[in-house]
């Protein structure tokens, strides 16, 4: 069974910053790329960014490009860095694996995680 556990979510003023965590358990993590979503109310779930198994390559949505970034830093753990944020940021965040890379497609994602809400204040 795999297990996708994010944390790091909050409150925070425009402009500010936050660090998204995604624990894995139950798979070898190093053997998946990782993505991370999003998905604000009313909305569909849209890719943010993604990163190869290896964490050589990465791959961002062009909303985030230059704000936020994505990492790994060993097998069993990713990140999501996001700076400069926006209101128009704010939505729950989920982290992903999949053997793919990139994969944008929400609809194909092998596994997620529960999701973690990020709220940015004007």
């Amino acid at each position: 069974q795999v297990q996708l556990v994010e944390s790091g979510g909050g409150l925070v003023q425009a402009g500010g910053s936050l660090r998204l965590s995604c624990a894995a358990s139950g798979v070898i993590f190093s053997t998946y790329a990782m993505d991370w979503f999003r998905q604000a109310p009313g909305k569909e779930r849209e890719f943010v960014a993604a990163i190869s198994r290896s964490g050589g390559r990465t791959y961002y949505a062009d909303s985030v490009k230059g704000r936020f970034t994505i990492s790994r830093s060993n097998a069993k753990t990713g990140y999501l860095q996001m700076n400069s944020l926006k209101p128009e940021d704010t939505a729950v965040y989920y982290c992903a694996a999949d053997p793919r890379f990139p994969n944008s497609d929400s609809n194909s994602v092998a596994h997620w995680g529960q999701g973690t809400q990020v709220t940015v204040s004007s």
